[in-house]
């Protein structure tokens, strides 16, 4: 298979026939590329609206999509409400969570017979990581949201892992081995991008305060996030990296917010601000060894944010870290809104915030070798077919200068 081209694609087997897909290969590894156009998706709950996002976002020819995981919802399909939009009346989960092997399975063929999702894969590669929803809301590690015994959390997270691996484009290194699977990896798009795609569930530490977000303070005695060995491939990878952008793909928020101007610090403590000591030393150890040109790309808020990676948020530096993205829902959270009262409150409390929008809708990256081109790309209605799509707002960073520059 040869570098930086196309190629066409169907699967048969028996008698059946699936539609072409297209993929492009990526630069070869020492080539000097000079482009990319890439998509970042996901948070995509099958109940709370349409795939349309995932039409236009093929319209827009990326090389490659990132989706930054909740693929798939483990909940329960809850009672339909009277005013629940004609649209999604036929888009409920069962009436029961999932657990087994079957109910994933089966939870990932529900969602995958969506057209729209279907036409996404076929138009580009993906790179997958998963997040939370594609085994339990909010588990980490051998933790799970119920309480139960890490021997019992186990046999859910086996059969989440195996149906994930079965569902998703994944090397055969990921091969799930009982409950564990090898998800974090390195992709390269020639010397241009230094992708280093992370996995925050698998390895961390329990959350802070019984993972309730109102007046937690124990914020630094989570020991791990990432765990010991994909800390130390992170930080050699990057340290070693040649590429023009560093790029950290990964699932929860790195800017640490507070979530609540009118009262005292509110931490979202599932992300990486509850996990201040591990944040700490990777930010750190990205700083001491000079690594620049480091964006963060991430999902899970159900919302558009920009903004920048500092030590301490509420005591920015001259020069951030990293630049961080963070993308929002494809439909998860239901049409949104432009920004609520408290979103027009947050940048007065977070100088280090520069954007946020709480729409529907996917982030395209415009690469080159000496600027980066985010844009948000937002959704007017996912309740009801004909959705259409805008551009809410753009950002470039020039290589070396890590300052965000509104675009219009």
């Amino acid at each position: 298979m040869a570098a930086g081209r196309p190629y066409w694609y169907r699967f048969r087997a028996g008698g059946a026939e699936s539609p072409q897909g297209l993929a492009r290969t990526a630069p070869a590894i020492d080539g000097a590329a000079q482009s990319v156009r890439f998509a970042v998706a996901g948070c995509q709950n099958y109940q709370s609206g349409l795939y349309t996002a995932y039409r236009h976002l093929v319209a827009d020819d990326p090389d490659f999509v990132f989706c930054y995981g909740d693929y798939i919802y483990e909940n329960a399909g809850d009672p339909v409400p009277p005013e629940t939009p004609t649209a999604l009346l036929d888009r409920r989960h069962p009436p029961y969570e999932i657990y087994s092997i079957d109910d994933y399975r089966r939870r990932y063929a529900l969602y995958k017979a969506d057209p729209d999702l279907k036409a996404a894969h076929a138009a580009a590669p993906w790179y997958v990581v998963w997040d939370d929803h594609e085994t339990d809301n909010n588990w980490a590690s051998t933790w799970d949201e119920a309480g139960n015994t890490a021997e019992l959390f186990a046999f859910r997270r086996q059969a989440a892992a195996q149906a994930y691996y079965e569902h998703m484009p994944l090397r055969r290194t990921s091969l799930p081995r009982a409950s564990a699977l090898q998800l974090y990896r390195r992709h390269q798009w020639g010397d241009l991008l230094n992708l280093s795609l992370l996995d925050t569930r698998q390895y961390r530490s329990d959350q802070p305060c019984a993972d309730e977000n109102a007046g937690c303070t124990d914020l630094d005695s989570a020991e791990h996030f990432l765990g010991e060995e994909q800390e130390r491939w992170l930080a050699q990878g990057l340290a070693a990296s040649p590429a023009r952008w560093n790029v950290l793909a990964q699932q929860v928020m790195m800017m640490d917010l507070d979530r609540d101007p009118s009262a005292a610090f509110r931490a979202n403590v599932d992300s990486w601000a509850g996990y201040r000591t591990p944040r700490n030393r990777v930010l750190s150890n990205i700083a001491d060894a000079g690594v620049e040109n480091v964006i963060v790309l991430t999902g899970d808020e159900h919302v558009n944010y920009a903004g920048e990676v500092h030590l301490d948020g509420s005591q920015p530096t001259a020069k951030p870290i990293a630049l961080e993205f963070v993308a929002t829902s494809i439909s998860s959270s239901g049409d949104g809104q432009d920004q609520s009262e408290t979103a027009r409150a947050l940048p007065g409390v977070n100088p280090q915030l520069k954007f946020i929008n709480q729409q529907r809708g996917y982030v395209l990256c415009d690469v080159t070798r000496e600027q980066w081109k985010t844009t948000f790309r937002v959704m007017d209605k996912v309740s009801a077919p004909g959705g259409n799509i805008s551009t809410r707002a753009r950002f470039a960073v020039e290589r070396g200068s890590a300052q965000l520059s509104a675009k219009g």
